[in-house]
């Protein structure tokens, strides 16, 4: 009580303080201090009282700053509350009036904001000139963290054009920024709308990485957050995964609900339409308007009163004649939910034994490919310590089985991606004849072994250079052309490539693959497509082969638009035809030169190796020892984390993906917070749910698949040991 007496007697000198205070400062400032400090609070209604405070004194005092920033403060709060034209108009009027000033920051920051007006407006051009101009401004006075929110907004405006190539570089460069208060929300929006691109792409793994990397980062800002969940929720759902996707919209909604009722709790429509419309003859006409509306309204409800006693009865009587209606009708609804419960138990179960299948293979062919790697890595140690002839004979017989085996989980792993649908579909520049003319060129040696003539037909119409996915275009040349070389003997392989429409920009082109070798009977051609089919078991005894290349071939079309169609016969040889669609690129594209490495790059180099098996590092650390590398080992992620807090002398890092304890990515992620220049290079062995670029997100430099051919690695370690 004595304390309540205490506050009571001492509040009004309080207050008499504050107001000495307060005529001691620029009258002006103070209401903008105002504005600001209720605009926090979400107090519109205040803000809008004291934006008028200010402009009329500032009016008064004649002085053309503090106009200008009135203005502009004004402009920043139709910008909250989303009134863009309001925004632009006030906007526009304090950029007149700083014109004739100085440039300093609040004109940058008025220019910033009226890009953000047409931004939401979807004028982009005129969103990025504001931008530009406030850039300048900023840059020459070197405000870091304006610079970088003005770059977040470029890129935003690159993707919001469908640019999204270019606003995916400008993201990528700013999430990569040391972590401070101002850069932890635009960090936070870069992977959000990397996300989305992701997401629209069809790499939803990638996607939901982002997004929960957008959700960490977020730091207190609502309606980011609130955004991000709602993207959260739309990918779960593309994925299959209701549950998640449910619970990210129910926190969405009850955010987006909390920050709505906030803002609207703060400001009613009538406080915008008086704060806009101020003069009081307008206020008069207004209540004079509302007093006529009122008289009309009140003899409408007195007609709509009578009406809606004579609808009640009206449908009081057809609710009685539906009633007898709706009680057969939910009998029958009964016996149909019933019929329903029972398809969809029958749905779940033969989804849940694909889903079994489809992990099984995939852990298998995983699993084996740990073992295989040291297999293959123990081969090709022994062939280099120069072994006798006899020797030689078995260590290649080794070497071409170890091969067989990861060609064959090659093929499942393959099977599985496209089945489980986590197969992207790439749409880059690419010239298909040249292509052809490589695969020709592989394959030449196994053509000879057959004898038989090789030839290829490509019609000198089709454009030099078109937008469309080479990995898998190469994929489904080399399974058929590998086919029909291997059941054709003394005889001859066409392909021929023909363009089939032409419409703008597109094309449609047709392909052929045929043969005269041994031919498909007709009864084996309908299952020659499906998993482990090879017509017969006598042909899989005496050809060899997985029977999966077809079946990955046939995928592979549907995938890329198009269709396989099969015309065999026994002896005659068979013809395979398919027509894909293409768009047509004006790119020039300049072909790059396979270089070898100089082994005298790599010598001397300290390579870290994180690995937990200890055949793999042995076989490793030997292979990298023989080209004159210094090999440390770890074995786990927290063990290479700390040995980089200590020393950063390592010239690169081996870095395994499944690791005890910590696994590799999150061990990058952490090495990333303290060396971002140092390459990582992730040894995997590649599983379904695996992919480079996800691998690549968490900071990895580049990926080794095992088990890896030691060309290539070695020629990977000097192409980065290099930079």
């Amino acid at each position: 009580m004595r304390k309540f007496f205490l506050i009571f007697f001492l509040f009004p000198l309080f207050l008499f303080s504050q107001k000495v205070a307060i005529e001691k400062v620029d009258s002006v400032d103070y209401y903008i201090d105002l504005v600001k400090f209720h605009k926090k609070q979400n107090a519109y209604k205040e803000c809008l009282y004291y934006s008028q405070k200010s402009i009329d004194l500032a009016q008064k005092s004649k002085n053309q700053k503090k106009i200008a920033a009135c203005y502009s403060n004004l402009g920043d709060v139709f910008l909250d509350l989303k009134k863009y034209d309001d925004a632009i108009d006030v906007l526009t009027k304090s950029i007149l009036i700083y014109n004739t000033l100085e440039p300093d920051s609040d004109l940058a920051n008025t220019y910033y904001n009226l890009g953000l007006c047409y931004k939401e407006k979807q004028q982009y051009e005129k969103a990025q000139m504001n931008f530009d101009k406030a850039y300048l401004i900023f840059d020459k006075l070197k405000v870091q963290s304006a610079i970088e929110m003005l770059k977040l907004q470029r890129a935003i405006i690159y993707r919001q054009k469908g640019e999204n190539k270019i606003a995916y570089t400008l993201f990528q460069q700013l999430i990569t920024k040391k972590d401070t208060s101002d850069v932890l929300n635009i960090r936070a929006e870069a992977m959000y709308q990397m996300g989305l691109i992701e997401s629209q792409n069809g790499r939803h793994t990638i996607a939901l990485n982002y997004l929960t990397r957008a959700l960490r980062s977020n730091k207190n800002n609502l309606e980011q957050k609130s955004k991000i969940m709602l993207a959260l929720s739309r990918v779960h759902e593309k994925k299959g995964d209701i549950a998640k996707s449910y619970l990210f919209l129910k926190n969405h909604i009850a955010l987006n609900d909390s920050i709505v009722e906030e803002n609207h709790s703060k400001l009613e429509l009538s406080d915008f339409d008086s704060f806009k419309n101020s003069e009081h003859l307008k206020q008069l006409e207004q209540l004079e308007k509302e007093k006529k509306s009122q008289q009309k309204t009140n003899t409408f409800s007195k007609l709509i009163s009578i009406l809606a006693i004579s609808l009640i009865s009206i449908l009081s009587l057809l609710s009685l004649s539906l009633y007898k209606n709706n009680v057969i009708r939910n009998r029958s609804n009964a016996l149909l939910r019933e019929k329903n419960a029972e398809l969809e138990i029958a749905k779940d179960k033969a989804e849940k034994a694909t889903k079994t299948r489809s992990e099984f293979l995939s852990t298998v062919s995983h699993e084996l490919r740990t073992p295989l790697n040291a297999i293959n890595g123990i081969t090709h140690l022994l062939i280099e310590e120069n072994p006798n002839k006899s020797q030689m004979n078995y260590l290649n017989s080794l070497k071409f089985s170890g091969n067989y085996l990861i060609a064959l989980i090659n093929d499942i792993l393959e099977i599985n991606r496209i089945e489980s649908e986590n197969i992207p579909i790439e749409k880059i520049n690419f010239n298909l004849v040249l292509l052809l003319e490589n695969i020709q060129n592989s394959l030449k040696e196994i053509a000879q072994e057959n004898n038989n003539n090789f030839i290829f037909e490509i019609d000198e119409n089709i454009p030099k250079i078109l937008i469309g996915d080479p990995t898998k275009m190469s994929q489904i040349f080399m399974n058929l052309i590998n086919n029909s070389l291997k059941f054709t003997k003394n005889g001859f392989v066409k392909v021929i490539a023909k363009i089939n429409t032409v419409e703008d920009n597109h094309v449609t082109i047709a392909f052929k693959v045929a043969d005269n070798g041994i031919g498909i009977p007709e009864d084996k051609q309908i299952s020659i497509f499906e998993s482990f089919s090879q017509g017969s078991i006598e042909i899989n005894r005496k050809y060899g082969g997985t029977g999966l290349g077809l079946a990955i071939v046939k995928k592979l079309i549907e995938l890329l638009g198009g269709n396989i169609y099969l015309n065999s016969k026994v002896g005659l040889g068979s013809t395979f035809s398919f027509e894909l669609p293409f768009e047509v690129s004006e790119v020039i594209l300049i072909p790059e030169e396979k270089k070898k490495y100089d082994e005298n790059i790599v010598q001397n180099k300290k390579i870290l190796l994180v690995e937990d098996n200890k055949i793999n590092q042995m076989i490793t650390k030997k292979m990298l020892e023989n080209k004159g590398m210094v090999c440390v080992i770890v074995d786990n992620g927290e063990d290479s984390v700390d040995l980089f807090r200590e020393e950063n002398d390592f010239d690169l890092v081996l870095m395994d993906v499944h690791l005890p304890g910590i696994n590799g990515t999150i061990a990058t992620e952490q090495i990333r917070k303290f060396n971002t220049k140092i390459p990582i290079i992730a040894l995997t062995a590649i599983s379904l749910d695996e992919n480079r670029e996800m691998l690549i997100s968490y900071g990895m430099t580049d990926v080794v698949t095992k088990p890896f051919e030691p060309e290539k690695f070695y020629q990977i370690l000097a192409k980065y040991l290099t930079n």
